[in-house]
């Protein structure tokens, strides 16, 4: 009669264990995420959410399960602790940022680079400052928090741009963008589209969602598009100073989701046409999903703790 222990007995579990050490990293990762944010997403369902006009009340209860886990357990571990964690997320947001307006460094060298000061071989200086400016201006930001103005705004571009363009301060002459639908702010009203935007923001703190506030406040910057270059990324680092302000965490626009991000942002552009401070639900319902969408995905694969 066949031994049926025969076999398996010759299975060395440490050696297979070896073998699959990623596969069996990654998969306790998305076991621990599920578990986690299922938790947190019910003791948001128990909550009375006040409603929005712009998220559905899944939405809302999914971005107050962020918050309670943020507020209740990230925010309470070792102030070193949650350094380490937002040294993680900003290789992670620099990467995804700047790959957005075309830079080729990776993850890999962004982590020796930024954490190690090792400089990628066959990568331009150009490259290299851009990823070492987002980290500069980010962990300032985060550890000032400083009042959202016209001026703050130009020295967080100026500061993301230094050594990359010499170009300082709102652009002082008329641009197109080449493959875009939308025509930005003429030179004449930059400043009081700005001055207008952020009167709409400070007017709407406490009546919109932080998220969708950053999201409307996000799209309305990058249409006025007061910069000669580097728009994108002083506007994605100002979004997530404007959810540091609200006490909530910040967001990564993965590059891999590039067209998709540009998409929504230019459907979003019919709203205005007319009214650089429209809301209308119609034209933003699907930039503001995507937005929930990619915010709930980098919180939790982020800080997870």
């Amino acid at each position: 009669m066949e031994n049926l222990g025969t076999d398996s007995s010759k299975i060395n579990i440490n050696s297979l264990e070896k073998k699959y050490k990623q596969e069996i990293r990654k998969s306790y990762k998305t076991i621990k995420t599920f578990l986690e944010s299922e938790k947190y997403y019910f003791l948001a369902k128990e909550k009375k959410l006040r409603q929005s006009p712009f998220l559905t009340k899944e939405q809302l209860i999914e971005i107050e399960a962020i918050n309670i886990h943020y507020q209740n357990k990230f925010m309470k571990i070792e102030k070193e602790t949650r350094r380490e964690f937002y040294e993680l997320f900003l290789i992670k947001f620099a990467v995804s940022s700047t790959s957005i307006e075309g830079n080729t460094i990776n993850l890999l060298e962004a982590e020796r680079l930024l954490m190690r000061m090792i400089t990628p071989k066959n990568k331009t200086l150009r490259e290299v400052y851009d990823l070492q400016n987002t980290k500069n201006v980010f962990f300032d930001l985060l550890d000032n928090l400083p009042d959202i103005s016209v001026d703050l705004i130009a020295k967080v571009h100026d500061d993301l741009l230094q050594n990359i363009d010499s170009r300082k301060g709102y652009r002082n002459h008329e641009i197109r963008i080449l493959g875009q639908p939308f025509s930005p702010s003429p030179v004449k009203y930059i400043k009081t589209d700005m001055n207008m935007l952020l009167d709409w923001y400070v007017k709407n703190r406490d009546k919109i969602p932080p998220i969708v506030l950053a999201t409307f406040f996000h799209h309305k910057f990058e249409h006025i598009h007061p910069f000669s270059d580097g728009n994108g990324r002083t506007g994605r680092i100002i979004m997530n100073l404007m959810l540091f302000k609200q006490k909530c965490p910040p967001i990564i626009i993965p590059v891999s989701k590039r067209e998709e991000y540009l998409d929504f942002m230019n459907k979003g552009d019919t709203a205005l046409k007319k009214n650089i401070l429209s809301t209308d639900i119609e034209h933003y319902e699907d930039l503001i999903s995507f937005i929930v969408g990619e915010y709930q995905k980098s919180y939790w694969n982020t800080f997870l703790v």
